[in-house]
């Protein structure tokens, strides 16, 4: 049965020393809460950091003994890792990098080679605990080069990847020296999840622009993998925020809270000290509202509360100062003797005092400049269950705000939208306030954190079987051992190959495309043997085919087949005309001009417009302005405009690549036949297949083709295997 191995920087405890014992605190944290919630009948095994550098190999293997009943496995980092892995790496770069705070990334070569080491460190761990049919599930910014490194040593295994913070737009993420080698980590995982859409499309682009791979509906080819792009957005454990009771007489703090609630009204601010919380934004925000709202000077308290963090850093301290001086400022211009404007606390809060300050607060300002998720917002929407008044001001920046649609979302950097939405909740009536807060809380009930890791389990589990099931022939060894014998077997046997895609990878450089020697060899022993007859159906037009492929003496089809080269003779179909191309060409012209580094191949019976130098997103925004007109102009004139990878074409109608084959596979009883295609025009030779051919589609698109092969490399993988057994 397979196991989870769940993988993420810290463990869901963390371990002190006292009096030389080893003392073990259990996390509370929303992943705790979320994987512990998972169905207990799949064995879970933790792996990561205990959240202290522990030194001596005998306290080492006395939290290895003692966490291993408890299914954790530590990975331990001594203090120069920590200090350079994950204060230096993780924190200094790529948490302000992929934050939007450039200015506060850190280029420093030996805070990368500590995150390598670090990561390395934590695969041989992994590696010593994973069998063959277990499920990965890696965590976070932490350990972006993990997926691929357990990938090198377990090329089948399942991985999952979550990312918990913003995935920054490719304009910034291509700033980063070690760019590359971040997404290739992450891209060694099969399931890769991040909290909303925009942080998903955003890595599709870096993928695309950096790495080459084109994706199809979040699906991407990498290294003849199948790789699944999606959204999963956190959660929180509901009941518990929603339902919780506290005895307001057991503890002091609590009365006071509930009984600041009566003679004011609070909005409440609760982020951990961290520049990307928008801290001093709100507290200006504050400041303005009260300015230009005086009659509720008085009647208003901001209860701020900012939990410690990374207090070593330069960034938090000049943070924890600019805070400090402004709450000293406001409270000393606007307070008075029975009112203090900012209620401020530098500290963390016990459940009981949080919960109390959720369901008491008229308000809560969630406004962080940038968020991956923020789950405070979610947690105070649960929190007014039972009471259903409360208004939450959210940052259009944060995750959350794509979920909390009801709240009253702000931009963080604009101080006069964030007064304005103080006035509104304000004055919000209990109807509305209860009419908001019940949409949320039927979303956050829905989507709670069990939800969430169940969910992007059960996913990771289908892609899974789908990789087992799916009729891959690299990976259908049954499959492809029964089309060999076959092969083997048949006397008269029928190839049918495209070429671009096929035989040859899209290269803009046209160079690129020209057949090399492999190939050509290949395909000559293909012809040789015997019982064998090869046939290339190309788009490509006659001249460019014969020049290249001419001295192979094969069957040709070209331009979809205008043109069929049968026994050394070329001939055309009948009926197809030229008129047409000039007022085609003319608007051809118009989106070259318009497109730099697309451009016109000119065939005898068609037109083709390619995209292939062009941006993906930027060649199919051309290819829908341009498609209508193209439509038109060919409407009454007998012509087909066609789509195919990166290129426009128009054509004949009546003309195809599969009325093209039906010449060959017409010509005699063939006891074996095999198609190989890539695009969309083959899917015309796949439909006028016999039930017994074997029908391949390279790449994974929805096909007619029965079976897929991954690249054109395993592509020739097969053809090779084909030689060897002729």
């Amino acid at each position: 049965m397979s196991r989870l191995i769940i993988v993420s920087n810290r463990l869901p405890i963390t371990i002190d020393k006292q009096e030389g014992e080893l003392i073990y605190h259990p996390s509370a944290g929303g992943l705790a809460t979320g994987l512990s919630s998972l169905d207990d009948s799949m064995e879970k095994i933790w792996i990561g950091w205990p959240g202290q550098a522990v030194n001596h190999l005998r306290d080492q293997e006395a939290i290895r003994k003692d966490l291993k009943g408890h299914g954790l496995v530590p990975v331990f980092l001594n203090k120069q890792e920590i200090k350079l892995f994950y204060e230096g790496f993780s924190n200094k770069t790529i948490w302000p990098h992929f934050h939007y705070f450039t200015q506060y990334t850190t280029y420093d070569e030996s805070y990368w080679e500590a995150y390598k080491k670090a990561n390395e460190h934590f695969a041989e761990e992994v590696l010593n605990e994973i069998q063959e049919d277990d499920i990965v599930w890696i965590h976070d910014y932490q350990l972006m080069l993990l997926p691929a490194l357990i990938r090198q040593h377990f090329p089948f295994i399942s991985i999952g990847f979550f990312l918990h913070i913003p995935f920054p737009s490719y304009e910034l993420f291509r700033m980063l020296p070690w760019r590359d080698s971040l997404l290739y980590g992450v891209l060694g995982a099969d399931l890769i999840g991040f909290h909303t859409y925009n942080y998903m499309r955003h890595f599709l682009s870096a993928v695309y622009r950096i790495a080459g791979h084109e994706h199809q509906f979040g699906r991407l080819m990498v290294d003849k993998r199948s790789v699944n792009v999606d959204v999963f957005p956190m959660g929180i454990d509901y009941e518990k925020y929603a339902f919780h009771e506290v005895d307001i007489f057991k503890e002091d703090e609590t009365f006071s809270i509930r009984s600041l609630a009566k003679k004011q009204k609070l909005i409440i601010s609760i982020d951990r000290l961290d520049y990307t919380k928008g801290i001093p934004e709100r507290i200006h925000a504050f400041e303005y509202f009260l300015q230009q709202n005086p009659g509720y000077r008085g009647k208003v308290t901001l209860v701020m509360i900012v939990v410690p963090s990374r207090s070593n850093v330069d960034q938090y301290q000049d943070l924890k100062e600019q805070v400090d001086t402004l709450v000293g400022r406001i409270n000393g211009q606007f307070g008075g003797f029975d009112w203090v404007p900012i209620q401020y606390f530098y500290r963390s809060l016990s459940f009981n005092h949080l919960i109390t300050l959720y369901q008491e607060a008229h308000i809560a300002m969630i406004t962080p400049l940038r968020d991956g998720m923020n789950l405070v917002a979610k947690e105070y929407i649960a929190s007014k269950e039972i009471s259903k008044t409360g208004v939450l001001i959210l940052s259009e920046m944060a995750g959350a705000s794509n979920e909390l649609m009801d709240a009253v979302v702000v931009n963080p950097q604009d101080r006069e939208d964030m007064a304005d939405a103080i006035r509104i909740a304000l004055e919000m009536n209990k109807k509305e306030q209860a009419f908001r807060l019940n949409n949320m809380q039927e979303t956050l009930k829905k989507y709670d954190v069990k939800h969430w890791a169940t969910t992007f389990l059960n996913v990771q589990k289908q892609l899974m079987e789908e990789q087992k099931t799916k009729n891959i022939l690299r990976i259908r060894k049954e499959i492809k051992e029964e089309l060999l014998s076959d092969y083997q077997s048949a006397k008269k046997r029928l190839i049918i190959l495209d070429y671009d895609g096929t035989l040859m990878n899209f290269d803009p450089d046209p160079q690129a495309v020209i057949p090399d020697d492999a190939l050509m060899d290949m395909l000559r022993a293909l012809t040789a043997a015997q019982g064998n007859h090869l046939v290339v159906n190309s788009g490509r037009d006659r001249a460019t085919l014969e020049e290249w492929l001419g001295p192979l003496g094969i069957d040709m089809a070209a331009e979809h087949g205008v043109w069929i080269k049968s026994k050394d003779a070329w001939q055309r179909n009948t009926g197809l005309t030229t008129d047409w191309k000039k007022s085609v060409i003319e608007v051809l012209e118009t989106m070259v001009e318009r497109t730099p580094g697309s451009f016109i191949e000119e065939k005898e019976f068609s037109v083709a417009w390619h995209y292939r130098r062009v941006d993906k997103d930027f060649g199919e925004k051309r290819v829908r302005e341009f498609k209508d007109v193209l439509l038109y102009l060919t409407a009454n004139l007998d012509l087909q405009v066609l789509e195919g990878n990166k290129v426009v074409e128009v054509k004949n109608a009546g003309v195809n690549k599969g009325k093209a084959s039906l010449n060959w596979i017409n010509a005699q009883d063939w006891d074996f036949i095999l198609a190989i295609g890539d695009d969309h025009t083959d899917e015309d030779t796949f439909r006028v297949l016999p039930p017994k051919a074997y029908s391949v589609k390279v790449g994974l698109a929805s096909s007619a083709a029965l079976y897929n092969l991954v690249s054109v490399e395993a592509v020739r993988s097969l053809l090779q295997d084909l030689i060897d057994i002729s």
